[in-house]
């Protein structure tokens, strides 16, 4: 597998994925903006649609879009645990937080990295996101350590993720404990630090 990625962006939900799976994988940067990847090779001609994550399977075939993407990984390394099995209650309720995430969380942070988004558009954004994290600590109020059945699944990735862009807008998860210990949880874990390292965002 090859995970075409942009550092810290959503991908990187794809990338701590794999590293959880402990199987060899490779990765490539993209430039989205000028549609080249780090090889120089013509994005478009990987991923018409131009944005990241991508990945590039085995038989030479792509898989676009993040929840798709995520769950193919662990749906293919089913010995890592990273989703409940297919047609039970809690795959509905992972696939339940990855639609969510997505849908509602991610897109909520967009202005707050479109260029050209106004100072009281980003204040606009902000108070979005600050209403979708209360959703999220109202959840994590239970005293849960993860999203679904007490362990740790592609779902816990991808909002980890997201809600780590909170520390490059200038919004303070200090208001969200529940979601702030889950963030420095999510962090800590080998397969985090691993991606984080790779793709340039810690030492």
């Amino acid at each position: 597998m090859k995970l075409y990625y942009k550092p810290g962006a959503c991908p990187l939900a794809s990338h701590i994925a794999l590293y959880e799976t402990g199987r060899p994988f490779d990765i490539e940067a993209v430039d989205t903006a000028a549609g080249r990847t780090e090889s120089g090779a013509d994005y478009r001609a990987i991923n018409p649609k131009g944005y990241v994550p991508a990945l590039g399977l085995d038989d030479g075939s792509i898989l676009t879009e993040g929840a798709a993407v995520l769950q193919y990984i662990a749906d293919s390394h089913p010995e890592a645990g990273l989703a409940p099995a297919a047609g039970t209650l809690a795959r509905a309720r992972m696939q339940e937080q990855l639609n969510w995430i997505g849908t509602e969380l991610h897109k909520a942070f967009s202005p707050l990295f479109r260029e050209g988004t106004s100072e009281a558009g980003k204040d606009d954004a902000r108070s979005a996101v600050a209403g979708k994290f209360d959703v999220i600590e109202a959840q994590l109020a239970d005293g849960r350590e993860w999203l679904v059945e007490g362990r740790f699944s592609v779902a816990d990735a991808y909002l980890f993720v997201v809600s780590n862009w909170a520390n490059f807008t200038a919004i303070d998860l200090a208001r969200w404990p529940n979601l702030a210990a889950f963030v420095g949880r999510s962090a800590a874990r080998p397969s985090a630090q691993a991606a984080m390292r790779a793709e340039g965002l810690i030492q």
